[in-house]
């Protein structure tokens, strides 16, 4: 009789168990992932119903690989310009929320007698919200083209990063075992520097390789590719002390920045399902339902503590970052749960041996409680807040609702503003560039060249020459290269007030290129040599071929620009960004036009959707073109990609004309179409608008869109005609290209 690993019959056990019960769960309406949590619950060693899964060991390693997967899945959706692009409203909210959930956890750990280290991780478990519970309630209740919707997909969005930042943080804590405040900073910084340095070489190397390897990537090949991608810099990651977490998710939100994106993405689904259900499954393995018992009363009170403070953390924190008091409610209630990065936490703890075995089985049973409160909670938000809105004083109404409105105007940026950060780009990024070339030096270069030279001086200066030549570039970049803004014009331009402090600036670069190249000598020789001869002769050297050095830095800062915007300049993004209209409450919505719908081949003009519902059709993307702020006479076709702007009260009456004949589009699991936007523009002296009329303005051709409100002395004019004439301080919605209607402003600074 021929052997079968145990491994293989464990794994057809955990398979058929999860096939069976998300199967019954899909029929129920409810998460898979808990359906996957119950499976592992009924072939695990407490319950005796079904066959036992024995070869845990090799479980936990698959398990280990569905956590890889999931983060590198997690990377590939996440993107930094995305992070970049969910503006301060969503990461004030998630920071609030975050650092809220951390201390009620701790203090609620503390109450109940827990340890420190068991406290510290229940706030970890409880800081984190699921982005795959509240994506799949959004799509069941239909909110998805709702204003708050925007809002919580950007706090989950940050939530990711900051989820990766407490594993680092917490991995830390586990092994000194002590808060030491020096360690954890030194952390932080290793963090963000191996980030920094690992995200600026994969777009300046992978996209570039992907091009030139692009007649050879069969679907087959670009699968293999990525994740051997994702795996090798799972080892990286843990080579230099981070978790193998950490290096998926990086390497995803690399690969998130090329032009194969969405199609590495559809093709590692699979594999992430596949290992992704393995961990889930291994998580109700874990789960002793004694232990649940024993603990009841500790998973109520963190269940109610976790619905409690998450609702209250998050809407202050939406709140605070400008968002209407109903938003806010909103937000803050559908954000009300914990789920699958919980589980991870919780894992790492049992992993380092920190945490007591009753922890794990508590934030189990208290996700699965607030997985089903989840869609009841989004359901209620609005008749809650309509219950608080009726009951709390006017006086403090009318506060949130006048400060909501003031933090949401759009000004021009200051030029110091511009230039600050202009400067803090140029030299962070190539300071980083720098040290980690200095340190590879060091650490491969001069061990291999000291060895063939028997270790003499002439080994030590050819190391040095090497790596100044290496570094030379990025140390002409930081301590020459000028902001290229015309705002940095406007500033020397300017004498009296602004020469002085940016001569102040280039004097503090100047001196941090001089301690780098000082940082550089002296890992050879010594101080004195640095700071006499070494450091005298390089700054000579990079002032006669600074020329030189110009154009090759240049030609590689153009190669980058060129890789990080390529998915952008190849296809225009699919999903649009929610922006606020408060107090209109109007956003933009994206729908996909069914090929069976009555109103497909009729025009724009016949279907009367301004007249009837007060919506606006903003674009139509059509073959992978798009028509924006589309004509009366233009007319839609199967497929079509429409974007709709409207109040949540307008979106919904149009709701049943397209519920049944057109698809919702998400913008949560692909960041497609953010450059689409709704946004405000003051009328004042850098637009010069004043006194010219909607459609002599030319608004429409410079922004690829329209005029869809106007807000002019406390009265709301909502699509304006096309005669309307500008006003000073005049508040004028327009919704069109993000950077276009930036250019409004900056073509007049």
């Amino acid at each position: 009789m021929t052997h079968l690993p145990k491994l293989i019959e464990d794994l057809a056990l955990i398979l058929m168990a999860g096939a069976v019960t998300t199967l019954l769960f899909r029929r129920l309406k409810q998460p898979l992932v808990l359906g996957y949590i119950i499976a592992g619950l009924l072939v695990g060693p407490h319950i005796a119903i079904l066959p036992t899964v024995i070869d845990t060991e090799n479980i936990n390693v698959l398990a280990e690989l569905g956590v890889i997967f999931l983060l590198f899945s997690l990377g590939l959706e996440f993107s930094f310009k995305k992070l970049v692009r969910v503006g301060g409203a969503a990461s004030i909210t998630a920071i609030v929320e975050v650092i809220g959930m951390l201390g009620i956890g701790y203090a609620s750990g503390q109450i109940l007698g827990w340890s420190q280290m068991d406290s510290i991780f229940l706030g970890g478990i409880l800081s984190i919200s699921s982005t795959t519970i509240i994506i799949r309630a959004f799509e069941e209740l239909g909110v998805k083209s709702q204003q708050f919707a925007g809002i919580v997909f950007g706090v989950l969005i940050v939530e990711d990063l900051v989820a990766i930042l407490l594993l680092v943080l917490l991995s830390t804590l586990a092994v000194s075992r002590q808060f030491a405040g020096p360690e954890m900073a030194f952390s932080v910084l290793k963090l963000v520097f191996f980030l920094s340095l690992w995200f600026i070489a994969g777009i300046f190397l992978i996209p570039t390789f992907l091009k030139k390897a692009r007649k050879l990537l069969s679907e087959e090949t670009l699968l293999i590719l990525s994740l051997g991608l994702c795996l090798g810099m799972v080892v990286l990651a843990t080579h230099v002390g981070f978790s193998p977490a950490l290096g998926a998710f990086v390497m995803g939100s690399i690969l998130a920045e090329t032009t194969k994106a969405e199609k590495i993405e559809h093709l590692v689904k699979p594999v992430k399902n596949l290992f992704a259900a393995v961990f889930f499954v291994s998580v109700g393995i874990l789960i002793d339902p004694a232990v649940i018992v024993k603990h009841g009363g500790p998973v109520l009170l963190i269940t109610v503590l976790t619905i409690v403070g998450k609702f209250l953390s998050s809407s202050i924190g939406a709140v605070l970052s400008g968002q209407p008091l109903k938003q806010s409610i909103q937000a803050g209630m559908s954000l009300a749960q914990i789920g699958e990065f919980s589980f991870i936490i919780a894992t790492l703890g049992l992993t380092l041996k920190v945490t007591s075995d009753f922890l794990y089985p508590i934030a189990v049973a208290v996700s699965a409680i607030t997985t089903f409160t989840t869609p009841y909670l989004i359901k209620w938000s609005e008749p809650f807040y309509h219950f608080l809105d009726r009951n709390l004083p006017r006086k403090f109404v009318n506060t949130l609702n006048k400060y909501s409105s003031g933090t949401q105007d759009i000004q021009a940026e200051s030029d110091w503003k511009i230039v600050l950060r202009a400067y803090t780009a140029i030299v962070l990024t190539n300071m980083i560039i720098s040290v980690a070339i200095i340190l590879l030096s060091s650490t491969f270069l001069t061990p291999w060249v000291q060895g063939k030279m028997n270790y003499s001086l002439t080994g030590d200066i050819i190391v040095l020459l090497i790596t100044f030549v290496a570094c030379a570039p990025f140390t002409w970049a930081m301590m020459a290269k000028k902001p290229d803004t015309m705002a940095y014009t406007n500033l020397w331009l300017d004498k009296k007030y602004n020469r002085g402090p940016l001569v102040i600036i280039e004097v503090i670069r100047n001196l941090l290129a001089v301690f780098l190249v000082g940082f550089l000598v002296d890992r050879l020789f010594s101080g004195t040599i640095a700071i006499l001869v070494a450091i005298p002769v390089m700054i000579i050297v990079l002032y006669i071929f600074s020329r030189r050095m110009q154009l090759y830095y240049g030609r590689i800062e153009k190669r980058f620009l060129r890789n990080l915007n390529a998915r952008e300049s190849r296809e225009i993004e699919e999903d649009t960004a929610r922006a606020s209209l408060s107090p209109w409450d109007a956003h933009l919505a994206s729908f996909e036009i069914s090929p069976y719908a009555a109103y497909v081949g009729v025009s724009l003009q016949h279907l009367a959707w301004r007249e009837r519902f007060g919506v606006n059709l903003a674009y139509i993307e059509r073959g992978g073109k798009v028509i924006y702020a589309p004509s009366r006479d233009e007319k839609l076709f199967p497929y079509d990609h429409i974007g709709v702007i409207g109040t949540d009260e307008q979106l919904i009456s149009l709701r049943p004309l397209l519920e049944d004949n057109a698809n919702e589009v998400t913008y949560a699991e692909g960041d497609k179409r953010e450059n689409i936007v709704l946004q405000k523009v003051i009328v004042d002296e850098h637009t010069k608008l004043k006194g010219q009329t909607i459609r002599l303005s030319g608004i429409r051709e410079k922004t690829n869109g329209l005029v869809v409100g106007i807000e002019r002395k406390g009265q709301r004019i909502l699509n304006p005609a096309s005669d309307t004439k500008f006003e000073w301080d005049d508040v004028v919605w327009v919704v069109g290209d993000r950077r276009k209607i930036q250019q409004l402003y900056i073509k007049h600074d």
